[in-house]
This record gives C-alpha cells, structure tokens and sequence, in this order.
C-alpha cells in the first residue's frame, strides 16, 4: 500500500496520472489514513493502563480466578495521601447544638474526656513475643495482601445481581508482625454515618509497618440502601435481619450470604458499628453476648464504656458471627441520618484502646477501665400519643418512679408524665417528636447482677420463627419487621433498634 501510495505521488508530480480522477482521489485518501493508523498504532498499545486496577483506585478483583492461577498481588499505597479529613478534629469548631442535642453531646463530651480513668495500657499478648513473629502474606477477596501493606480491595454481592451489583470499598491493613484479623463493618443500615466516619478514621491512621495482624474495614455494606439513604435495601429488608443468609434465598439473604462467606468468615474478631434507629439515639454502647465466655472476653479490651448484654437478633451480624467461633460485638453511638463528630471521637477512641490492650498496635493516652456491664434492660413506652418532652438526659442515671418525660396533647394540653419503672441508666431515648401510643421512647439499662439474670433469662429463640424472614415477598408485610424481632412475645418491651 506504501508503494501504491509512493507511485501515485510520482504520477501526479510527472502529470502521468490525472489527480482529479475520483478513483484517484479516493486511492489517496485511503492509503494516507491506513498510513497514519500503522504509524500511530503502537503508541496507542502502549498508552494503554496495565491490568491490576481501575478509575476508582480498588484494587481489582478477578471475575474467573483458576483453581490454580496466583491470586494477584495487592498494591500497597498511603490511605492518607487518598482521603484526607475535611476538618482536623483538633482545630474545629463544634457547630452550635440545639437544646435538644445538648445531653448526646454533654454525653459523649464526657466518655471521651472526664468520665474515664487513664493509665498505663495492659497488653493482652506479650509485645516481645509478637515481635519475633513476621507476618505473612493473607489473601482476601481473590487477591494476596502482603505483609506491612495497605491497599483497596472491592466487594461485589454476587455475579447474579445485574442490575443491582456494585463494588463495595474494603480497606485493608496487614501488619508486618503475625497477629488476628479484626473486622470492623459500618452502614449496615445505610442511613448509619457515624460508623462509616470511624472506620476511615481508623483504618488510615494505621502504620501497617507497627501493626500486629490484619485489620479489615468495610465502611458501607449495605452500599445500595446508603446510595438511596435508607435504612434498608431497595426491597425494604433489614439486611441485619438475613445473616448468615442463604445463597438461595432473597436479595437481603443472598447478599447476606456473599458477604459473610467472602469477608467475614476471615475474621477471628468483629465489631460491628450501628447507631440508633427511626429518631432515636443513643449513649455510645456495647452490645454483647455476655454469656458466651468469648465475647466476655472480648469486651474486657474495650475499656471505660458501657455494656449491654444481649443475645441480639438471631439473624443479625452479631449473632450469626457469634455462633460461627467469632466474638463479636456491636457498637452503638448516636442516631441515624447524621454524621456527630463528638460520637465519631468516642468510636475511635474505644476502638484505638481495644486495638492496644490486644496487642495488636500501640497508642498512648486510652482508657483502661471497663465500665460494669448491664445485664438487663427495657424499653420505657408511650402510653398516649402527643408530642414528647424529655425532662432525662441521655446517660442519666435513674431510679423507680423517676419522671423521665412527658407527652403533651397539642389539642386539648392534656400533659401524662413518663415515669420509670426501673432504677437504671438511659442507654438510648427517642428525640423530642409526636408519638403514638406504644412507641418505644426511653432504653433503661437495668443495675442487675449476672446471676440474677442468668436465673431467669428465656432460653435461646426458636430458630423457625426467625427463618420464616425469608419467606416474605409482599413489601408491605416488612414495614414493621423491626417492632418484633423475635415473633414470640408481640407485647413485651424488647424494641430491637440493632
């Protein structure tokens, strides 16, 4: 074609070749575009991005891995020089609060500066022995962490999802000393953004070069409901009501499979991080199985904040974790639809403490003594509709027979107090809003010793009535899935706001 084209130049230049023929013309042209095409050609192949990664900066995951193919090699890059905080903690300014945010913020003030005692952190392991032990490689997700690396991975549901999968961010730390693997998962119900803020702060403030093991963070799971901001996923089910999940099941159950086959089942520990539900908050908190020798265990390292035991949902992260040989807990800490810096800092703070007394990376100035766990508590309910006035604050600590509230009928100005039933502390109560009769308003945890407790605890829920979750394919029958977890005692206060 070169040739063809190098003739046709000296025709036309002799006047041997007629250069207005068409046929001509057209001959020209062509042989002067395929000859920039070969010319251009190789500097476009290598333009072209090596495999390994995409727009996003997650590391990619392979679609078809062999059974006998490496697992690519996860990139190690800084997290911080990718995301860094808006506004440094330390030089902001809180903005102003509201009357009636001042008790959650007098609350979380306090957890994170006066209310704790401060010492010397005790190690769970020996540091000097940890030392001697060099980390190895871990692989996640189909893709081979080395040691002293933090990297992105992605998370998608499931290939079956089509319409609806999409990748969710996995933050990856892998310490240069062997040690466990923690988890910590945040938005499971995506209207939940303090949990999402921990994580990120966490997880890159990490030196994987200092850390013992491998810390794993998902800062939204439930991607799908948090994109719509939503509690739920576009079904309108609760995914922390479909765990462990069945492959086989429905959406919430499929995704609730994929995720603890392909992220959670790599954890040795979990904490799970929630924050109240439907215009409630609560006092940061954890919940735990204080039963099962584990997780008594486990909550030992978190230091000064207070416990609530509880079985939890069955069908929850927590429990289904539990159940599987992993301890875990929950953390609450606020309520929904917000992001509140001041229970951002306690998150982090009973997080960075847990991290240091297991051993797994060290920090100075954290808390040391573990708050007395509450074995027990209730659910203070409304008893006419009207609007609440709170007259407790959030962590107040209460006796029988105390006022805690009270509702005002803005018709008639009929006021009926809320009196408490229990001596106790406000773990979590409902924002000043109109409520109707039977809406949960004020979560006591009730002083009771374990023995007490374990005397008369019910036994462990029927697994049936749990499992029928999964058979509900009317959208409506969902709306109230949360005011009866167990489906067993309808009346009773157990509001399940996990």
């Amino acid at each position: 074609m070169l040739q063809s084209l190098i003739a046709v130049c000296i025709g036309c230049r002799d006047n041997t070749i007629d250069v207005f023929n068409p046929v001509t013309y057209m001959l020209v042209k062509f042989s002067l575009a395929l000859v920039c095409w070969v010319a251009l050609m190789p500097a476009v192949i290598a333009a072209q991005p090596k495999s390994g990664g995409n727009e996003t900066g997650l590391a990619a995951t392979p679609a078809e891995p062999s059974p006998t193919a490496e697992p690519p090699l996860a990139s190690s890059v800084d997290l911080k020089q990718v995301f860094e905080s808006p506004f440094p903690l330390e030089a902001a300014e809180l903005p102003h609060a509201l009357q009636a945010e001042a008790a959650l913020l007098k609350e979380a003030k306090s957890v994170a500066n006066g209310g704790a005692e401060w010492g010397p952190i005790q190690f769970m392991l020996n540091a000097n022995d940890i030392l001697k032990e060099a980390n190895t490689s871990r692989q996640l997700l189909g893709v081979e962490v080395p040691p002293a690396t933090a990297t992105r991975l992605a998370w998608k549901p499931s290939r079956t999802f089509s319409g609806m999968a999409v990748d969710t961010p996995v933050l990856v730390v892998n310490g240069a000393y062997d040690g466990p693997t923690m988890c910590l998962t945040a938005a499971v119900h995506g209207d939940e953004l303090n949990g999402i803020e921990m994580v990120r702060r966490i997880l890159y403030d990490l030196d994987p070069h200092k850390l013992h093991g491998m810390i794993i963070g998902i800062p939204i799971v439930n991607l799908l409901g948090f994109t719509r901001s939503s509690r739920y996923l576009p079904d309108r089910r609760d995914l922390n009501r479909y765990f462990p999940g069945n492959p086989n099941g429905s959406v919430a159950s499929r995704i609730a499979a994929a995720f603890f086959a392909d992220v959670v089942k790599h954890c040795t520990t979990l904490v799970d991080l929630h924050t109240g539900s439907f215009y409630r908050t609560n006092i940061p908190q954890l919940r735990a199985d204080m039963n099962n020798p584990l997780v008594a265990e486990f909550v030992e390292l978190f230091g000064d904040i207070p416990v609530l035991h509880s079985r939890g949902n069955r069908r929850s992260l927590r429990a289904a974790a539990t159940r599987a040989g992993i301890p875990t807990v929950t953390l609450e800490a606020g309520e929904p639809m917000r992001l509140q810096r001041d229970m951002v800092e306690v998150g982090v703070k009973t997080i960075n403490t847990l991290l240091a007394k297991s051993g797994m990376y060290s920090k100075l100035g954290l808390w040391v003594k573990p708050e007395p766990a509450f074995y027990d508590s209730a659910w203070v309910r409304a008893n006419t509709s009207g609007i609440l006035f709170s007259r407790m604050e959030l962590g107040d600590e209460v006796n029988e027979g105390d006022v805690l509230g009270a509702v005002n009928n803005p018709i008639t100005n009929e006021q009926i107090d809320i009196l408490s039933p229990h001596h106790g502390r406000i773990l979590g109560m409902a924002l000043d809003q109109f409520v109707m009769p039977g809406y949960a308003v004020y979560h006591i945890g009730i002083h009771a010793a374990k023995e007490t407790l374990m005397a008369t605890e019910a036994p462990a829920e029927d697994d049936t009535s749990i499992d029928e979750l999964d058979e509900f394919d009317d959208v409506e029958e969902l709306e109230d899935i949360d005011e009866r977890p167990a489906r067993k005692a309808l009346d009773a206060d157990t509001y399940d706001d996990e």
